[in-house]
């Protein structure tokens, strides 16, 4: 957890001393993960299967690491704990996902 906490501020030093809090809203944050995510996804586009676990690892982590970063932005905007967030939601998925169910299976929760 301290880790995490360590990251955390790091990011926010990082945001604060080249006073970008500023251009921090929410709808900026949300596109900044989109855009990002959708530059991670380029990096597969147009790939089989085994040509897309072939990809440059170093641009895998790059991508991650802004989304990632970007994610931590906005939450802490809205005074968001990632971990209790992320905790919360995959109690809700135990239970749209039950294991007799949905282990195996790509099907979505409605069609269990």
């Amino acid at each position: 957890m301290d880790k995490l906490k360590e990251l955390i501020n790091t990011i926010l030093h990082f945001r604060d001393e080249r006073d970008w809090k500023q251009f921090h809203d929410s709808k900026n944050l949300a596109s900044a993960i989109s855009i990002e995510a959708a530059e991670l996804n380029e990096l597969f586009l147009w790939k089989n299967g085994e040509e897309s676990e072939l990809v440059d690892k170093t641009k895998i982590k790059d991508e991650l690491a802004d989304i990632f970063a970007f994610t931590i932005l906005l939450a802490e905007k809205h005074g968001l704990d990632l971990v209790q967030i992320t905790k919360e939601k995959f109690e809700q998925n135990a239970m749209k996902y039950p294991i007799d169910k949905a282990k195996g299976t790509s099907k979505k929760y409605d069609q269990l």
